[in-house]
């Protein structure tokens, strides 16, 4: 009798040294992305699945954490002002665990002002920041690529473009080095499409889906690695 009795004592003991935690506590939520741009985020004369938001969060998936698709603020044509009211009219949450940032390429191509472009480029991070949960640390700004090497951009000015589409980008590495985010630099990479038909869509003008994979190839280290 005295086992017995002993014996339900440490079966009591151990059963209240484990108790049950809250579903709140135990599960951990899939993480949230936004992703801010124009036609490059939105992956113009590509599938949904090819864009880069979207290649991103499966490869994401597909390392083990687990991610939800993202929420695009992102229209073929925006410039850093149509951003701005894009994000003013879109139902965003609070906070999203990373964002990213791509914008600029038809500020460049409509001829429109630097300075209002760094201005604007500059709320625009801002904003950004004020959405993404770990801050600065988590907000990723990419450089836009060079179109002038597409067949749409050679029957233009390429070089032209090609110088414009530097000065523009000197301007959002500046910002973004001043904000203290993530800079991807893919434009050296997107130059490759002028001897390579393959990273160019169909429409002749955007990235193909294989481009898109090369930028995620230079994002998911860093993405990684914040959100571990």
């Amino acid at each position: 009798m005295r086992s017995l009795l002993l014996l339900l004592v440490l079966v009591s003991v151990f059963s209240c040294s484990k108790p049950d935690l809250p579903r709140s506590i135990i599960q951990f939520s899939d993480k949230t992305y936004l992703a801010l741009g124009d036609s490059y985020t939105v992956g113009d004369a590509v599938y949904q699945k090819e864009s880069f938001p979207f290649q991103l969060v499966d490869q994401l998936n597909a390392a083990g954490i687990k991610t939800s698709d993202p929420d695009v603020v992102a229209y073929t044509g925006w410039t850093t002002s149509n951003l701005i009211d894009g994000i003013k009219q879109a139902k965003l949450k609070e906070k999203y665990d990373f964002v990213t940032l791509l914008i600029g390429v038809n500020n460049q191509y409509m001829k429109f002002s630097k300075e209002t472009y760094r201005k604007e480029f500059a709320e625009l991070l801002n904003t950004a920041i004020s959405h993404s949960a770990g801050g600065r640390a988590t907000v990723f700004v990419i450089s836009i690529p060079d179109w002038g090497v597409t067949p749409f951009g050679q029957l233009k000015n390429p070089v032209e473009v090609t110088i414009e589409i530097d000065a523009f980008n000197k301007i959002n590495r500046e910002e973004a080095f001043n904000a203290r985010v993530h800079y991807i630099d893919i434009t050296p990479g997107s130059r490759l499409a002028e001897n390579d038909q393959s990273l160019t869509s169909a429409d002749s003008l955007h990235p193909s889906g294989k481009m898109y994979a090369e930028w995620v190839k230079q994002l998911l280290p860093m993405v990684k690695k914040e959100l571990y």
